[in-house]
C-alpha cells in the first residue's frame, strides 16, 4: 500500500512528541498536512516529503553524497515513489539507490525505529530541466549505523561522489548536534 498522508500525519505526530519544541520549525509542514495536499507527491509544488538516511560509521563519521544537481554534500535521500510502503523504506532505498548500500547493511539507531532523528524544511530551486517551479522538502531523516565496513557504489546519474564526514564538520548541524546527544562521537573521530 503506498504511502498515505495519514501515515505521515502519524509519523509527525510521534515525532512531535518526542520534540515539542520543534513545532514552529516545521510549521510549512504542518501547514501542507492541514491544507490536504498529497504530501508525497513531487507535483506537489507548495512542498512534499523527501526522505533521507543519516548513517553512522563504527567510527562515528556521518555517510554524504555529493550531490549533482544541486552540487553539494548531502545526506543520501530523495523522493517517495509509488511503489513504497514506509516513510523509513523509502530512506533505506534511497540510500541503496545512490551508494549501493543495502538495507541489510545498517541498523535503525536504538530508540529511533521508525520515527525521524530530524524532520528539515528546506527550499529547492527552481529546475527548468525538469519543469519544477522553485518548492519546499520537508525531509525526513532516518539514523542508521552501519556495524560493518561496505563498499560504496555511487549511482552516477544524481550522485557524483561521497564522503564519511565528522559530525563537527557535517554540513547539517541541528543533525549532528541530535546524533550527539544520543550517541557521543568516537574518542578517535574527535579532532
Amino acid at each position: 500500500m503506498p504511502i498515505t498522508r495519514s501515515s505521515v500525519e502519524t509519523v509527525v505526530a510521534t515525532y512531535l512528541a518526542r520534540n515539542p519544541d520543534e513545532r514552529t520549525r516545521i510549521r510549512p509542514l504542518l501547514d501542507a498536512l492541514a491544507a490536504k495536499a498529497n504530501p508525497t507527491s513531487r507535483t506537489t509544488f507548495a512542498g512534499h516529503v523527501t526522505c533521507g538516511a543519516v548513517v553512522l560509521a563504527r567510527d562515528g563519521r556521518v555517510l554524504h553524497v555529493h550531490h549533482r544537481v544541486l552540487d553539494r554534500y548531502l545526506l543520501p535521500g530523495g523522493h517517495i515513489e509509488e511503489s513504497d510502503t514506509s516513510l523509513v523504506g523509502t530512506a533505506l532505498r534511497e540510500l541503496h539507490e545512490e551508494t549501493g548500500l543495502p538495507a541489510t547493511a545498517v541498523e535503525p539507531l536504538p530508540y529511533l525505529a521508525g520515527v525521524p532523528l530530524d524532520i528539515d524544511v528546506h527550499a529547492i530551486p527552481a529546475n527548468a530541466d525538469k519543469s519544477e517551479p522553485a518548492h519546499q522538502h520537508f525531509d525526513f531523516r532516518f539514523a542508521f549505523v552501519a556495524p560493518a565496513e561496505h563498499k560504496v557504489r555511487v549511482q552516477e546519474a544524481e550522485v557524483t561522489g561521497y564522503r564519511w564526514i565528522s559530525r563537527e564538520q557535517m554540513p547539517q548541524l541541528g543533525v549532528a548536534a541530535k546524533l550527539n546527544a544520543l550517541v557521543p562521537p568516537a574518542p578517535s573521530a574527535r579532532r
